[in-house]
């Protein structure tokens, strides 16, 4: 069978699982066969994924690879490409509460500038954290079965921690230009890109609105990584360099946008690495 198919499969069933179990959960009858079809369904889904998969595991294997590397390239096979970033994110943004509370970075480099862009969205996310647990503490109180609400608080409780852990990933994860005016631009665990000192053609400070989702390249090729709607710094690059989108796609950027709390610093760093530190004067005459 298809890998391809297999993971589209198992990740089908698992919808339609979910919504008889909630379906279960609140007291719905639900007609015996349809009960057992949706069984069969989610039972013959993960067997053939896990039929692929071992199938994957086991002739990466014969060639010689190490069980980590065999187990990696099967899930790569198999699983669809956004249900790989999507998981990911998450991990992403658990792992971020954990670097925030310990007041670290990732991948800071010493010298190297932090450029932070979390000032416009700050207000927003804490507000719908707060928003999300009040809705969960709400649900509890009316809705009167004992295992709805252990449900409902599980995922209430996780809705929060990963609305934290989107703000958390956006503090410990901020831009950074090395001293040689390479830039990384980064929008918490959703988007990574690093852009070469050589491929910076210009810096300036540029506030522009954009709309929509975080990340939008448009069709002259430039591209948005917008913070609250908002991009403060414009760098011109000297050639098009490719970038992954945050489920998977790929795209070319000639322009890059981005927003930054200080865009002024930010600028001064990326100039001052492109053009290299002011001589000093010699000794008098």
């Amino acid at each position: 069978m298809n890998p391809r198919a297999a993971g589209t499969a198992a990740c089908a069933a698992l919808p339609a699982e979910l919504a008889l179990l909630v379906c279960w959960v609140a007291g719905v009858r639900l007609p015996l066969p349809l009960l057992l079809a949706g069984e069969v369904l989610m039972l013959t889904a993960l067997t053939l994924e896990f039929c692929v998969l071992y199938r994957l595991y086991a002739a990466a294997r014969r060639t010689g690879s190490g069980r980590r590397d065999a187990l990696r390239d099967a899930l790569r096979a198999a699983v669809p490409v956004v249900v790989r970033r999507l998981l990911a994110h998450e991990v992403r943004a658990l792992h971020s509460l954990g670097m925030w509370v310990l007041r670290r970075r990732h991948q800071v480099p010493e010298g190297a500038l932090a450029v932070r862009y979390t000032g416009p969205q700050t207000a927003t996310l804490c507000g719908l954290a707060l928003v999300s647990l009040v809705e969960t503490a709400l649900l509890a109180l009316v809705i009167p079965w004992p295992l709805v609400h252990a449900v409902l608080l599980v995922l209430g409780v996780y809705g929060v921690l990963l609305v934290l852990g989107l703000h958390a990933a956006c503090v410990t994860r901020p831009h950074v230009v090395d001293p040689d005016g390479s830039l990384r631009v980064r929008y918490g665990g959703l988007f990574d890109l690093r852009v070469p000192a050589a491929t910076v053609a210009a810096a300036r400070i540029e506030r522009r609105h954009c709309e929509g989702r975080p990340v939008q390249l448009h069709p002259d090729g430039a591209l948005d990584i917008g913070v609250g709607g908002q991009t403060t710094v414009t760098v011109e690059l000297t050639q098009p360099t490719g970038f992954v989108r945050p489920l998977g796609g790929r795209g070319l950027v000639r322009t890059l946008r981005f927003h930054a709390d200080d865009p002024r610093t930010a600028v001064a760093a990326l100039t001052r690495g492109r053009t290299g530190p002011s001589p000093s004067p010699g000794p008098p005459g």
